[in-house]
């Protein structure tokens, strides 16, 4: 597929995959297009809502969509980082016995690691080499993932006893935050309705994984203007209290802010949201519709902003109504 079929593709593909989800997923459109913007450019999502919004079925309906092979890892506090990467095991061959790799759950195109903050940060730190360079080490040995390859991994926000603080260093690996919320009563009775019914039609493939790789490689040749990258530069940076010139609020509500990679989520997002609107190039709107699932995650409040009922949304808002253009 050329660059020119394979825009015209990725162009009409917005719809076609919304029609296809509507199938097993009632509404939650933001939350899906986020999701297909993070795919698209390569990135991983962590997706923070309460038990039972379709989290789970949501991820393996997008992996049927895009055919792509998908696992699911259920995270306790008794599990171990071989349970995610793999193990060597000592098995009796011809020449004797030798250790062989079986390799673990992470090995899927589309990882669904579900409630990740209630495992220890050791277990927790077995996904950042896979999410980061795509590959598991083991015994020394380093085995590549398969591609493409995305770590979907869900929170609950609500109960927090029992549960693990994911590091910074680990929620940065993360392009976006995408918050999941209940749905409008309306959908909620179609929930209802569908599932205390007869089983529907499934989910079709539209795509396969070499669509998905075009897709990002396409992506990546969308022109930027250097006025958009200095602004989602300017945006990131703004969020940092220690940085010289930032607003007073951040100063005063903030411990730590986004860090560079902040900057790359918003452009490459961008890029798809240009594609999807067939133009050819990204422009600052673009980037505004992402802050709060690129920052919503890399921007940590102090006390005062607790104490004065200051969200992270909110100071998002703030940023980008404040960030100058020129």
């Amino acid at each position: 597929m050329d660059a020119a079929a394979t825009f015209e593709s990725l162009f009409g593909a917005r719809e076609r995959i919304h029609t296809e989800l509507s199938k097993a997923v009632v509404g939650q459109r933001a939350v899906i297009e986020q999701i297909l913007v993070a795919m698209l450019t390569g990135g991983n999502c962590l997706i923070t809502g309460a038990p039972g919004l379709a989290k789970t079925l949501l991820v393996k309906s997008l992996a049927e969509v895009f055919k792509l092979n998908f696992n699911r890892i259920q995270f306790t506090p008794d599990l171990m980082p071989a349970d995610i990467t793999g193990m060597d095991i000592l098995q009796d061959g011809p020449e004797g016995r030798s250790l062989k790799f079986v390799p673990g759950p992470v090995f899927a195109q589309m990882l669904l690691a579900d409630e990740i903050n209630r495992t220890p940060p050791k277990t927790q730190a077995a996904l950042l080499e896979a999410m980061q360079e795509k590959q598991v080490t083991v015994s020394g040995r380093r085995y590549a993932l398969p591609s493409p390859f995305f770590v979907l991994a869900t929170q609950n926000p609500v109960e927090m006893e029992g549960t693990y603080v994911l590091p910074e260093a680990q929620l940065d690996r993360f392009m976006f935050n995408v918050v999941i919320d209940y749905l409008p009563e309306a959908e909620e009775i179609e929930v209802v309705q569908r599932t205390t019914s007869p089983a529907r039609e499934g989910v079709g493939a539209l795509f396969g994984m070499e669509d998905v790789l075009a897709f990002q490689a396409l992506v990546r040749t969308v022109p930027v203007a250097e006025e958009v990258v200095k602004f989602a530069v300017r945006l990131a940076a703004a969020s940092r209290p220690q940085r010289e010139g930032s607003p007073e609020f951040v100063k005063k509500f903030v411990n730590w802010g986004a860090g560079t990679r902040a900057g790359q989520c918003l452009i490459l997002g961008a890029k798809v949201l240009a594609i999807w609107d067939g133009r050819s190039h990204a422009t600052v709107n673009d980037v505004k519709a992402l802050a709060a699932p690129v920052l919503r995650h890399r921007i940590q409040l102090n006390y005062k902003a607790e104490a004065e009922g200051v969200t992270v949304e909110d100071l998002i808002q703030r940023l980008v109504q404040g960030t100058s253009i020129a």
